[in-house]
């Protein structure tokens, strides 16, 4: 399709545009309508059946694009990830309805990485904790855990991962790895030792997960997993929510086994009152903000913007995922 002005572009990211509104002004220059996604939380199935009929492009966000919404997706030829992951939608089904997915690789790797980064801390030193005590009027005596000297795992040296491994290398903790595809001058440079899962697992003391959503890291870190995390050992996840068991978590930091937790994502989007770790003191928890930072945001706007834009026109994108 090479007439942009008849096209319609529906944008289900929420935070699209809000550090930079030249992103809404230029998609709205090139294209004859645009509809933003008011609702204020990632859309679900049906929600997004009601609106894809009319649309040729989407810049998507969080949203479920599973086969029964891109059933009513007519005119659809590209939904532009705003963001890395692309495990909310159905490939196969967008495949064969000749719907291309792209993606935003890198484009939010050093926010998600300062977040990490800021959850380990506030673990560390029991920040949120302190901060209420304080605010309540008591003035607590608590011995923190420093960094340095300990032993950070990193499941997943990608793009966030390595992002990660170049601020912790700053704090002078023991830094092991694991990545199916490592990049060995980087390990080299910043002193990361590469080991097996296994290893990484048995020896950190702060273990942080940087993997994809697949159906072999669905739900790895269950009991067995837990299991064999070091005593007092502290879990940040700033991947996936569905990586993690939670009841499995809940059991292990409930009976001590775990230190704490640190959490961005959860299976349940956002997680229901009754989720048990939620009622957890030693578990802190932030509403899947990772990619939230100025500049992912608008590198991940511009990236998504370039690639619909680019699909819409006849071209190739640049971060084509099928």
């Amino acid at each position: 399709m090479d007439d942009l002005k008849a096209c319609c572009v529906l944008v289900t990211a929420t935070s699209y545009g809000i550090s930079d509104p030249r992103l809404r002004t230029e998609l709205e220059e090139q294209v004859g309508r645009v509809i933003y996604n008011t609702a204020g939380h990632p859309l679900s199935s049906a929600e997004l059946a009601r609106l894809l009929p009319e649309c040729d492009g989407c810049i998507a966000g969080l949203d479920e694009f599973n086969r029964e919404a891109l059933s009513a997706a007519h005119r659809l030829k590209v939904i532009a990830r705003y963001g890395v992951g692309v495990d909310r939608v159905d490939l196969e089904a967008a495949k064969e309805r000749g719907i291309i997915v792209t993606n935003t690789p890198g484009a939010n790797a050093v926010s998600v990485a300062e977040l990490t980064i800021g959850l380990m801390l506030s673990l560390a030193r029991s920040i949120p904790s302190l901060h209420a005590a304080t605010c309540a009027g008591e003035w607590p005596r608590l011995t923190g855990v420093a960094l340095e000297g300990k032993t950070v795992g990193l499941l997943g040296l990608g793009a966030i991962g390595r992002q990660v491994a170049r601020r912790l290398y700053a704090f002078d903790c023991v830094l092991v790895a694991y990545d199916p595809r490592p990049d060995e001058a980087f390990a080299r440079e910043y002193h990361i030792e590469l080991a097996p899962t296994e290893e990484v697992i048995r020896r950190a003391d702060f273990l942080s997960l940087h993997v994809p959503l697949t159906p072999e890291t669905r739900q790895m870190v269950n009991a067995d997993f837990l299991s064999r995390m070091k005593q007092g050992a502290y879990l940040i996840n700033t991947a996936r929510g569905e990586v993690v068991d939670e009841q499995a978590l809940y059991e292990a930091l409930k009976s001590g086994h775990l230190r704490g937790a640190a959490l961005d994502a959860f299976q349940k989007e956002p997680p229901g009152p009754d989720n048990p770790l939620l009622t957890l003191p030693q578990v802190i928890v932030t509403p899947h903000t990772g990619a939230h930072a100025d500049s992912a945001v608008n590198a991940m706007g511009w990236a998504a913007l370039r690639d619909c834009l680019a699909v819409l026109s006849g071209r190739e994108p640049a971060f084509r995922v099928v």
